[in-house]
């Protein structure tokens, strides 16, 4: 066959990877027709010499050459293609040439290419072959197989050999057998003709799966092995995915029982870009049950008992199988007592009888009940029970709020935290009791109607404000303890249930305390005293500074007006400064009273000494003035200069008068006196001023 008569197609990709196989554009099996193999010459070099006999001498100028004694032959090819051809060779042709005497040269020569005879020939044999393209799918016939090949020939010129591993899915594989190949190339580097039945395989599997999707056709598929969230199944060669939602309707609990099997399947989705098949085997199903729940709908009923098996156990209910339709049982439907886990109740597969509560028709779903075939318990409670009485109960759930007390199969009593003790302060019931205490109690409250309890356990003390005038008297002296703080003040606890506030103002006769946490901390123990009793509120006033005298009425004979004392300054801010003095007491300093003699301003942990200018027994305050200090200091040294040339002067303009008095030392010394005064009361009003 020459190049020329070869059919070129534009190469389509087929790619193997992973299992992933690209789908070719159209790539249509071309079959060869079958022929018989007393019809088909063994190799290309039989037909050639049986062409040569029929070249007679005349056909090329080798008339003489011919040798008389041969004699006619006659060639015979069987029938082909249901056309038979036979060539006879008549008397007139008793002068051809035997094989061995052929001019091979002058035959291959491009003048006999020409020549008419040579064309007829070549027709002849291209018949005896077919026309194969590359990246096609056509059927071919095993001629031949060893322990590691396939000989194939899809009768082009030359055979195709394949792995034998592509054909293990198919062990009875024999000669004559007619199987698909890809033609990957008419020829490789050696002219070996490159066949592929692996990618032929996938490429029909593919045509097959999509054609499956289209038509909505069943197809059959063996699952190989498990994967996350499914199977693997077999496809055409093909593997897809089979979701553990799409076995079956019903819960999958064991996935390995259905390994191995071959099921009927529906392609529900293919993604073209990865070669990805999705499948299912549930969808077989679904369309049979869909009409069955429509009937088993249409003939419910509110308050009809059915019977039905457990399907599904979840943390909010039990999903009961009716015969071809779910129904779902609420937790709180299972017991008329208080349930942790539906599994306390019913087990898998088990039969029993349900009420149907609800249903929607739309939605197709059955709200199913099991409590509701037994009475209630609130039904059968003793008529004698009343407000007063007292209870026993074991503690069934806790709450931040409270807890619930079964006090017999499905009656619950509520103890609120509040009704677990006296003291005011709130605190979490689990700090009073716990899932599975055994208590006794005392009912509050009883709605029959409602079926509603409330219980409390403090009711079993005795309460602690009865008597608290008696036993807390105004002025007695406690040990509490610290339980919370806030701006104003610290709340305590003398005992359980009784509890008292301690003012900020009361903490301290002498600090200035900004925050209760200044003074001590929470669950430290302090001393109180009793300042007020609010029986009525349940209320104490409660004082710390009181259990000391008050140090204030010392202080005022310590810290009097002019009084110079050395302190250290502690604080300093934009309104002055706070100094620590003895005896534990702090004053105040402004700023103008807070420079120094060299006028820089006083600094913190700096010891000075400072006069008293003010002190208010009533507000507990002391002002300091260093400032004052040497400003004294310098007016007394100064005084006696002052007061000498005043004296002089007023001699000098005095006029002489026999008869005039002379002035005393004690007259300069109480004139100088009221000048002082009058300077610091200058002093005092110029200050006012400027604050």
């Amino acid at each position: 066959m020459t190049e020329s008569k070869k059919k070129t197609t534009k190469r389509e990709v087929v790619k193997e990877d992973e299992g992933e196989v690209k789908q070719p554009k159209k790539a249509k099996a071309k079959p060869v027709k079958k022929v018989k193999e007393t019809e088909l010459l063994e190799t290309q070099d039989e037909v050639i010499e049986e062409v040569a006999e029929k070249v007679t001498a005349a056909d090329y100028g080798m008339e003489s050459d011919v040798k008389k004694e041969k004699k006619p032959r006659k060639v015979k090819v069987e029938p082909e293609d249901e056309k038979e051809i036979q060539i006879k060779v008549k008397s007139e042709f008793r002068g051809a040439v035997p094989i061995e005497e052929f001019d091979w040269d002058r035959f291959e020569s491009e003048e006999l290419r020409n020549s008419p005879k040579y064309k007829e020939y070549e027709s002849l044999y291209d018949e005896t072959l077919s026309t194969v393209s590359v990246d096609e799918v056509v059927v071919g016939t095993v001629i031949q197989m060893t322990s590691r090949e396939v000989v194939i020939n899809i009768g082009y010129k030359s055979e195709g050999v394949v792995s034998l591993n592509e054909f293990r899915y198919n062990p009875n594989l024999k000669v004559g057998d007619g199987v698909e190949v890809y033609v990957e190339s008419q020829e490789d580097k050696k002219g070996q003709l490159i066949l592929s039945h692996k990618k032929a395989r996938a490429i029909k599997s593919w045509d097959r799966v999509n054609d499956s999707l289209e038509k909505n056709e069943i197809i059959t598929g063996y699952i190989k092995c498990r994967t996350k969230g499914g199977m693997i199944v077999d496809v055409f060669g093909i593997e897809a995915f089979l979701p553990g939602s799409q076995i079956d309707v019903k819960p999958i609990r064991d996935y390995d029982v259905f390994v191995g099997k071959t099921m009927e399947f529906k392609v529900v989705k293919i993604n073209q870009e990865f070669k990805n098949v999705v499948v299912s085997h549930k969808a077989l199903i679904e369309a049979e049950l869909e009409q069955q729940k429509k009937e088993i709908i249409a003939k419910l009923e509110k308050g009809q008992v059915l019977e039905g098996t457990v399907k599904n156990i979840t943390s909010y209910g039990v999903f009961i199988d009716l015969g071809g339709v779910d129904g779902l049982i609420h937790i709180t439907d299972l017991s008329w007592g208080r349930v942790n886990h539906p599994e306390e109740i019913v087990k898998l597969d088990q039969k029993l009888n349900v009420v149907i509560l609800d249903f929607d028709d739309d939605k197709k779903r059955i709200a199913l009940g099991l409590k509701q075939l037994t009475s209630h318990p609130w039904d059968s409670i003793d008529p004698n029970l009343a407000i007063g009485d007292k209870v026993n109960g074991k503690v069934v759930v806790m709450a931040d709020y409270g807890a619930f007390v079964e006090i017999a199969p499905g009656v619950e009593g509520l103890i609120h935290v509040s009704e677990m003790s006296w003291s005011q302060h709130l605190r979490s019931a689990q700090e009073f009791l716990k899932v599975g205490d055994e208590i006794e109690a005392v009912i509050l409250t009883l709605d029959r109607t409602e079926r509603k309890m409330s219980l409390g356990i403090k009711q079993l003390k005795s309460d602690p404000w009865q008597n608290i005038d008696e036993k807390y008297t105004v002025g007695s002296q406690h040990n509490a303890k610290v339980r919370n703080f806030t701006n104003f003040g610290v709340f305590v606890e003398i005992e359980e249930g009784v509890d008292g506030l301690i003012h900020i103002s009361d903490l301290s006769w002498t600090k200035k305390i900004k925050h209760p946490a200044e003074f001590t901390a929470i669950d430290a123990e302090i001393e109180v005293v009793v300042l007020e009793i609010d029986k009525e509120n349940r209320r104490l006033s409660l004082g710390h500074k009181q259990l000391e005298e008050n140090p204030w009425d010392v202080f005022e004979t310590l810290f009097t007006l002019d009084s110079i004392h050395e302190g250290t300054v502690m604080e300093v801010f934009d309104k002055g400064a706070v100094v620590a003095l003895p005896y534990g007491v702090e004053g105040f300093v402004t700023p103008k009273h807070l420079v120094k003699e060299d006028g820089l301003m006083a600094k913190i942990d700096e010891k000075l000494l400072f006069k008293v200018i003010e002190f208010n027994k009533s507000a507990k305050k002391i002002i300091l003035s260093h400032s004052r200090v040497y400003e004294d200091e310098k007016k007394s040294a100064d005084a006696p200069v002052k007061r000498s040339e005043q004296a002089t002067t007023k001699k000098s303009t005095r006029k002489p008068k026999t008869s005039s008095e002379k002035t005393t030392l004690g007259d300069i010394t109480q004139l100088a006196a009221l000048k002082e005064e009058m300077e610091e009361k200058a002093n005092k009003a110029s200050k006012k001023l400027k604050n």
